[in-house]
């Protein structure tokens, strides 16, 4: 079984590179499936082929915006030579530009687990994202005052212009609004407990409130309700331990907290249509 590669750039707070320069690199050979442990934005202008997020295949075509956040497993496939640009950065980066976290939480366009769909901008939105990223470009190459700082104004407007053309709630101008806390603080308790804690009731009471008051606001933020949520995060964890590890069926999901090895299985085929091993073998042959 395929051991997952990890991309960690020491000292990495911002990059930006045209994409078909990594395409050249890798001599139009695909790379493996990969995560990394910083941000990265694909401002794609031109390109064919498949982009693999967390094991669900998008079309690569002109005029596409792909947020990949740090963690999700990523692959792309490109049939020839792409055109446009991809941008790294760091928390790191954020806060030594005054870019809140909070910020970055409050966005639709990080998408932790499940589908991570590419923007889709028109031509006049998608030309002013990649002029942003063409001064983003000139500017790293260049040695301006404080070109640091104006970096991180561009990132910032590519960021909030993205999210404004999502159909979902565009950026609130408080961030820390009570919607907003709840969503940051549902997300940091189910990155620790969704081995251990499934239900949406548990989540709604440690932040002392409802359930149905905790559906409403992940909804509304979101896009899908909390139940959907933490079933997309316990999903994407049980397809990496699949595709990454030894484990077998019944080890994965003791390690994601079902006791009784059918109860995973039975999870894992109502939220996919296919059993842990079918899944397994599937990916493996490819």
């Amino acid at each position: 079984m395929k051991s997952i590669k990890t991309y960690h750039v020491e000292n990495l707070d911002f990059r930006i590179s045209r994409i078909k320069t990594t395409y050249e690199k890798r001599s139009g050979k695909s790379d493996e499936p990969h995560r990394h442990d910083f941000y990265t934005v694909l401002v794609i202008k031109k390109a064919q082929g498949v982009h693999n997020i967390d094991f669900n295949a998008y079309s690569l075509d002109n005029h596409q915006v792909y947020f990949i956040a740090p963690g999700q497993v990523h692959q792309l496939v490109e049939d020839e030579s792409p055109v446009g640009f991809s941008l790294l950065f760091s928390v790191q980066f954020l806060i030594q530009n005054g870019i809140e976290v909070a910020f970055i939480d409050s966005l639709n366009l990080f998408e932790d687990y499940g589908q991570s769909p590419p923007l889709t901008p028109n031509k006049m939105q998608f030309n002013k994202i990649d002029n942003y990223c063409s001064e983003m470009y000139k500017l790293e190459k260049g040695s301006a005052n404080m070109k640091t700082l104006s970096i991180g104004a561009y990132l910032k407007l590519l960021l909030i212009d993205c999210n404004n053309i999502c159909d979902i709630n565009p950026i609130e101008i408080n961030l820390d609004n009570s919607g907003n806390h709840i969503v940051r603080n549902f997300k940091k308790l189910l990155n620790q407990k969704y081995k251990e804690e499934h239900s949406t009731r548990y989540y709604a009471n440690e932040l002392h409130i409802t359930s149905d008051h905790l559906n409403r606001i992940i909804k509304s933020k979101i896009g899908k309700t909390a139940k959907e949520y933490i079933q997309s995060k316990i999903i994407t964890e049980a397809k990496r331990l699949l595709y990454f590890s030894n484990l077998n069926a019944k080890e994965i999901g003791y390690v994601l907290g079902f006791n009784e090895p059918g109860n995973f299985s039975a999870f894992f085929k109502k939220c996919t249509n296919s059993s842990p091993l079918a899944f397994r073998k599937a990916f493996k042959n490819n």
